[in-house]
């Protein structure tokens, strides 16, 4: 829960960005000033970059969540036993000695997207979140492709 608080935080910091940010595009975009005109541009295009990211991330947690759920409901989350820090964190030696399996998962069944999933949990508990992320992300796709046909 307290990850939906940080996302909503940083997610409404954002638009606050965005809005002061359009308030001095406006000014500068009716000023009569061409460098002035073209800081205004310049002003607009940035923000509507963050809000094209922050729309993605927010869309990627969203079905994580709904994959995540779902394999939850159908009790196919990982359930081996793990260390776990006082931190609540996964002893990384315990996460990297179950990682082989989850790997030999996907490879011998790479178009199954909870095995997918299942490897970005290992990834994650690992410590390495950028191909945790990837691991989620096709999972995601996978997932999408079997619903729709």
């Amino acid at each position: 829960m307290s990850a939906r608080i940080g996302v909503a935080v940083m997610a409404v910091l954002l638009l606050l960005y965005v809005l002061l940010v359009g308030q001095r595009a406006w000014l500068l975009l009716i000023s009569a000033d061409p460098v002035g005109i073209l800081m205004g541009a310049a002003l607009v295009v940035l923000p509507l970059i963050a809000l094209w990211a922050l729309g993605r991330e927010l869309w990627f947690g969203v079905r994580a969540d709904q994959l995540g759920r779902r394999l939850e409901a159908a009790g196919a989350l990982p359930d081996e036993p793990v260390s776990v820090r006082p931190s609540g964190r996964v002893v990384r030696e315990d996460a990297d000695a179950l990682f082989p399996h989850y790997r030999s998962a996907v490879e011998q069944n790479p178009d199954d997207w909870a095995g997918w999933y299942r490897l970005g949990i290992a990834y994650d508990a690992s410590g390495d979140r950028r191909r945790a992320r990837g691991a989620i992300r096709r999972a995601i796709i996978l997932e999408a492709r079997q619903r729709r046909g």
